[in-house]
């Protein structure tokens, strides 16, 4: 392979198998599956369904841990990434650590968390064993750094984006906490970070490939400026979309600019009374802290995809993608948040619904992007719920996401934010219903009236995930539950009319 440097251009360069790799040549949208097994041929690494669903191609990235960061491994930052979705330029400056490399860490012929799979009888085909060895070692090592053990739910919540059709689970769960009962190997981290140190670079990163170019400032005055410069160019974040338009519809994105190394992006600050979410930060750590204020966000956080899909994935990118079936909008619009745009040195915000216009589409210039979502941190009056409902509990697409917020004044609906996905042609809020509300008692009396407006606020579509008639009735079931959960409970107030009265069996599959 030809290393030598193009002009204005330089090689991948990242930590692999305990020395520094430099790669030319390959294609921007190369992924680092295919440049794992084809290339380096480290064939430990599995390709399953080549989507980022079935976690066969788990791997961690490592990267120099941010100060203060309090889930740090010794100095790195390690998290899983589904390789068969993430393309080898971003993996500039960073580690990349696969199954082979735990041969390295013991002492022993097994890693810990590899025998623990061998003696709870963790593997039967094998061909996912892999990906959830890694899983596993991330979980092992983000544990052991800090003196504690996962419960067994914590476990299976760390093992969401990894498919077993073997097995049942049950012995992989069982391997989770028998690695914690075995001689301990950490992993000597200072390799890593000494490579890493060396391996920064204060300026930006371009690569080319032929007539393709890869290009990766390092800060938000850069970005904007490369956008305006080339506002045709694919914006790539997390590549959790993207990745599928090369894998799946063979897409050629021509040039690429990859928002991944712009620090300003990833910043979750508060700013006086508004929580304010960069675009860059990860989905993990937007949901976070969206759920450290609001606890009731928590299980659509941990059912929004998977571990390696939030880790990778911004929630920038899933408001600004604009699918009607994206989860984060339903929350942000329940929580009145507004979406900030920038173009050049321009910066503008809007309430996030008025953002999309059709399937989508949405008010995005041309040579603009997203810069932050802004999310009002109102007082503690308001009661936030989120409800995700989809075939599978883990690692599934969802049939339709619907938020609620509400502000009682005694019993009366001060206020009340009512969004939905998967059930229009963007995620939207309930306008009508939110008015038959506004105003009136907190009472069975009004949620009935407010589903009578509420059925004939959308049109949804039938589709592979539901049919019209089924997301018409759940979402009139979840305004039910949603009244259910707050509202105040007279002791000599008849029994309300159950939320499962419906549809039983299909809600209670959403874990309640």
């Amino acid at each position: 392979m030809d290393t030598r440097d193009t002009p204005a251009t330089r090689p991948i360069r990242f930590f692999h198998r305990g020395h520094v790799v430099e790669i030319s040549g390959a294609h921007p949208t190369r992924s680092v599956l295919e440049w794992l097994r084809e290339d380096a041929r480290c064939t430990g690494t599995k390709e399953g369904c080549n989507e980022g669903d079935c976690g066969a191609c788990t791997v961690v990235i490592g990267e120099l841990a941010a100060a203060g960061d309090k889930s740090a491994v010794r100095g790195l930052s390690l998290n899983t990434v589904n390789a068969c979705i993430q393309f080898l330029p971003t993996l500039d400056g960073k580690a990349l650590f696969t199954v082979e490399d735990l041969k390295a860490m013991t002492a022993g012929p097994l890693h810990p968390v590899q025998q623990a799979m061998v003696e709870c009888h963790g593997s039967q085909c094998g061909f996912c064993t892999p990906g959830f060895v890694m899983s596993l070692w991330s979980t092992y090592e983000h544990h052991q750094a800090h003196a504690t053990q996962p419960s067994r739910q914590q476990l299976a919540d760390d093992l969401s984006g990894n498919l077993c059709r073997c097995t049942g689970y049950r012995p992989i769960l069982d391997a989770g906490q028998r690695m914690f009962d075995l001689p301990p190997a950490a992993m000597d981290t200072a390799p890593a970070i000494a490579a890493l140190r060396q391996l920064q670079a204060a300026d930006g990163f371009d690569y080319r490939a032929g007539a393709d170019t890869f290009h990766a400032p390092k800060t938000l005055a850069a970005l904007a400026t490369l956008r305006e410069q080339k506002p045709s160019a694919q914006l790539l974040a997390g590549s959790t979309d993207v990745g599928l338009w090369v894998n799946k519809q063979f897409r050629a994105l021509g040039d690429i600019i990859y928002v991944g190394e712009v620090a300003e992006l990833k910043r979750i600050e508060v700013q006086g009374d508004q929580l304010v979410i960069g675009a860059g930060a990860s989905l993990e750590a937007a949901w976070r802290a969206l759920a450290q204020r609001w606890p009731a966000l928590t299980e659509v956080w941990l059912r929004f995809a998977s571990p390696p899909i939030r880790n990778a994935g911004t929630m920038g990118g899933n408001v600004a993608n604009g699918s009607p079936i994206g989860d984060s909008p339903p929350v942000l619009m329940a929580l009145d948040a507004q979406i900030e745009l920038r173009k050049g040195a321009r910066v503008r915000r809007m309430p996030l619904p008025d953002f999309y216009l059709d399937y989508m589409k949405n008010q995005l210039e041309a040579g603009e992007f997203v810069q932050a979502m802004v999310v009002p941190l109102a007082g503690p009056k308001r009661t936030v719920r989120a409800y995700k409902i989809s075939k599978r509990f883990d690692c599934d697409i969802s049939a339709l996401c619907a938020a609620f917020a509400i502000e009682l004044d005694g019993d009366v609906v001060r206020s009340v934010r009512l969004a939905f996905g998967g059930m229009a042609a963007t995620v939207k809020r309930a306008a009508k219903t939110e008015a038959a509300l506004t105003g009136q008692p907190w009472t069975q009396a009004s949620v009935d009236a407010a589903k009578l407006a509420l059925a004939s606020e959308f049109t949804p579509l039938s589709d592979m995930r539901a049919s019209a008639a089924y997301r018409s009735q759940v979402v009139q079931n979840l305004l039910q539950r949603f009244w259910l959960e707050t509202r105040s409970v007279d002791p000599l107030a008849p029994a309300a009319t159950s939320v499962w009265s419906v549809m039983p069996h299909d809600l209670a599959l959403q874990g309640d």
